[in-house]
C-alpha cells in the first residue's frame, strides 16, 4: 500500500475548506443541512484520496481542522440534548398530534399520530385521511391561525374516510421568539401502546380476542364495527365483552375504557423504562411480538438477542448489518417457523440493551468470541451465518476463530475488503461519505455519524432511507413494499429510536472494518466451508463495476447477483434466500 499522504491544512484552497468549516457548523445547529456538507466535503477530500496506480492513501488534516469538528461536534450534542419543536409533543403520549408549520406542512408527528392517522414529518396537512369537506376547512383554519398575531384556540371535528369516525380536532396557535408559527393540533384518537396487550394480559387474564374488544372500544369503534373487523358475529363480541367486565370488574363500556385510558399512562412508563429492561422487539402491522433474551458474557458484559421463527427449529445466526435490521417482512417469519428454522439475532455492543465495546479489544475476535458464547448458551453445535451488508465481516472473523462451528457463509448483499480508491469513488455519495471517511479520515466520521442518525431523527426512517438510497430504485421500491417497511422501520429500532441511538458502535464498527486489512481472514474461507454471496446489481455500495473486480478476485466464492435488486436484496429475495439457507442446516 503506497504510503504518501494528502493533507488538508492552510494551503488548501481557503474557498473550499472556509466552506466545509461554515457546513460543519450549519449542519450542527441544522442536521437537515448534511448533504450540503457532504457534497462540499467530496470537493476537499476527492483530489487527495488517489494515490499512484489508484492505490489507496492516509489523508491528513491539520490541528486547527480538527478542533473546528470538535466544536461543531459539542454544538451538534447540545442540539440533541435540547430539540426545538418536537418539545411541544413530548408530553402528548396517547392521542395522536402534530406541528402544522408554513405552507400547511406537517413539521413533526409524534408516535400515536404515525400509527393511527399514517403521516410522517414532512408530510402535507392535505394527507390527513379525513374527508375531503372537513380536510379543506381544516386547512383553512391552520391557514388563519398560522396568519393571526394571537396565540388563538380552536376546536375542530372533522370525519375519517377509512371509517366515517368521528375525530375532534384541538388547535392551538404556537409562537417562539425568533421562529415562525406553528399550530399545534391534538385529536382525539388513541395509539394503542407498544406491549399494552401483554399488560392487559398481566394485569387482568384478558385473552388475546379480549384484548382485541377493549382496543376496538378504546379507538371509538361499535360492537358492530369490531364484529366485522374480526369476521365474528356481534353475539361473539358481545359474549367477549361481558367476560372483561367480569375481569376487569367494571360495569359498563364506558368505564371500561376510562380504565383502558388511565392504564396507558401506566403502559407509557413500561415502554420507557422497564421494557428497556425486558423489552420485545413489536411490529406495527403484522410483525409478531419477540422478547429480548439476555445473555451475561463471561467478562461480565450483557448481550441481547431475538430468536425468529420456530424457537424449537433449525438454528442459524443471522447477522443484521450496522442499521440494526433485526427483524425479517413478516411473511419472511411466517414461512421460517413453518419450515423449522430457528433464527438467532444477536445484537453487538452498543445496539438495544447491548453493552458497549470493551476498550482495548480488537473488533472481529471480540464479536467472534460473543457469538461463540451465545451458540454454547443455546447448546448449538454447527449453524450457517446468514449475514447483511459488510456483517460478512464477522462470518469471516468467526470462522477464523472456530471453523468447525460454522457450516455456511451467506452474505447477502456481502461486501468486500476494497483495495483501491474507484472501488470507494463508484459508490452513491451517502455511502462513499461515510466509508471512505472511516478509511480517509477516521478521526472525523464519529461527529459524521452522529450528525446523520441526528438528521435521520428529523426525517424520520422513511426520509432517511430515500435520502441514502435514492440513487437506487430497487432499493427504493424494496422499502416501499409494506412489510419490508415494517420490518426495517421496527427492527432498527435497536440502533435509532426515540430513547436510544448507536451512532457510537455504528461509527466504531465502520472505522475497524474500513481500517482493517481482513483480506486474508476472507481467503481463510476458501475450501473450508460453502461460501454464498447474493448481490444486487443496483447495490449503491457495491455497484456492478465493483463487483466484477470481485468475482474476478475470489473465484471460489458462489456468487448470486439479481439485476432487479439493490443493497436490501434479502428482503426482496428472502423466498430464494430460505432454500439455500436450508441446505446447511
Amino acid at each position: 500500500m503506497v504510503k504518501n499522504t494528502g493533507i488538508i491544512n492552510s494551503k488548501t484552497p481557503p474557498g473550499v475548506r472556509d466552506d466545509v468549516i461554515d457546513r460543519l457548523y450549519e449542519v450542527a445547529m441544522d442536521p437537515t443541512r448534511y448533504e450540503e456538507l457532504l457534497d462540499h466535503w467530496e470537493d476537499m477530500i476527492r483530489p487527495l484520496r488517489k494515490g499512484a496506480n489508484g492505490t489507496l492513501v492516509n489523508v491528513d488534516l491539520d490541528a486547527e481542522y480538527v478542533s473546528h469538528f470538535t466544536r461543531a461536534d459539542r454544538f451538534l450534542e447540545k442540539l440533541d440534548e435540547n430539540p426545538s419543536a418536537e418539545n411541544h409533543l413530548s408530553n402528548v403520549d396517547k392521542a395522536a398530534a402534530f406541528l402544522i408549520g408554513r405552507n400547511l406542512r406537517i413539521v413533526d408527528v409524534n408516535y400515536p399520530a404515525e400509527q393511527v392517522l399514517g403521516v410522517e414529518k414532512g408530510d402535507k396537512l392535505s394527507d390527513l385521511p379525513i374527508e375531503p369537506d372537513d380536510l379543506a376547512a381544516l386547512e383553512k383554519q391552520a391557514a388563519a391561525m398560522l396568519m393571526s398575531n394571537s396565540e388563538t384556540a380552536a376546536v375542530f371535528r372533522a370525519r375519517m374516510t377509512d371509517n366515517n369516525r368521528l375525530v375532534v380536532f384541538q388547535l392551538q396557535t404556537l409562537r417562539q421568539e425568533n421562529e415562525p408559527p406553528l399550530v399545534v393540533a391534538i385529536t382525539s384518537e388513541v395509539s394503542w401502546p407498544e406491549g399494552f396487550d401483554t399488560l392487559l394480559n398481566s394485569a387482568f387474564g384478558l385473552t388475546t380476542a379480549e384484548t382485541g374488544v377493549v382496543r376496538g372500544l378504546a379507538e371509538c369503534q361499535s360492537l358492530r364495527e369490531i364484529a366485522d373487523a374480526r369476521g365474528r358475529s356481534v353475539d361473539t363480541v358481545r359474549a367477549q365483552l361481558k367476560s372483561v367486565l367480569g375481569k376487569t370488574e367494571t360495569r359498563s363500556q364506558t368505564e371500561l375504557v376510562r380504565l383502558t385510558l388511565s392504564m396507558m399512562d401506566i403502559a407509557s412508563y413500561t415502554e420507557d423504562t422497564a421494557a428497556q429492561v425486558s423489552g420485545e422487539s413489536t411490529g406495527t402491522h403484522n410483525l409478531e411480538p419477540r422478547p429480548f433474551h439476555v445473555l451475561t458474557l463471561r467478562d461480565g458484559r450483557k448481550m441481547d438477542y431475538l430468536i425468529l421463527g420456530d424457537p424449537k427449529g433449525r438454528p442459524l445466526f443471522f447477522l443484521p448489518q450496522d442499521y440494526g435490521l433485526v427483524r425479517w417482512p413478516a411473511s419472511a417469519e411466517t414461512t421460517a417457523a413453518k419450515r423449522g428454522l430457528k433464527i438467532i439475532v444477536p445484537l453487538r455492543p452498543g445496539y438495544g440493551n447491548s453493552s458497549p465495546f470493551p476498550k482495548k479489544k480488537e473488533l472481529g475476535p471480540t464479536i467472534a468470541n460473543d457469538f461463540v458464547q451465545l451458540m454454547d448458551h443455546l447448546k448449538i453445535d454447527r449453524c450457517p451465518m446468514v449475514s447483511l451488508g459488510s456483517d460478512v465481516f464477522y462470518s469471516a472473523y468467526f470462522h477464523q476463530a472456530h471453523p468447525e462451528r460454522i457450516s455456511a457463509v451467506i452474505a447477502c448483499s456481502g461486501t468486500f475488503p476494497l483495495d483501491r480508491s474507484a472501488q470507494y469513488e463508484r459508490m452513491d455519495k451517502w455511502h462513499r461519505f461515510i466509508l471512505a471517511g472511516a478509511r480517509y479520515t477516521p478521526h472525523l466520521l464519529p461527529f459524521m455519524v452522529k450528525a446523520g442518525f441526528s438528521l435521520a431523527r428529523r426525517l424520520g426512517k422513511r426520509g432517511f432511507v430515500h435520502a441514502v438510497y435514492g440513487g437506487s430504485d430497487a432499493d427504493v421500491a424494496t422499502f416501499e413494499n409494506p412489510e419490508v417497511f415494517e420490518a426495517m422501520v421496527c427492527g432498527s429500532e435497536v440502533c435509532l429510536s426515540k430513547t436510544h441511538s448507536a451512532h457510537k458502535s455504528f461509527a466504531m464498527e465502520v472505522i475497524a472494518q474500513e481500517t482493517t486489512n481482513w483480506a486474508p481472514v476472507l481467503e481463510n474461507l476458501q475450501g473450508s466451508v460453502p461460501v454464498h454471496y447474493l448481490n444486487g446489481l443496483q447495490d449503491p455500495q457495491v455497484p456492478a463495476q465493483t463487483l466484477r473486480e470481485f468475482q474476478e478476485k475470489y473465484p471460489w466464492i458462489n456468487f448470486h447477483t439479481y439485476e432487479d435488486a439493490g443493497q436490501l436484496v434479502f428482503f426482496l429475495k428472502w423466498p430464494e434466500i430460505i432454500p439455500l439457507i436450508e441446505k446447511y442446516l
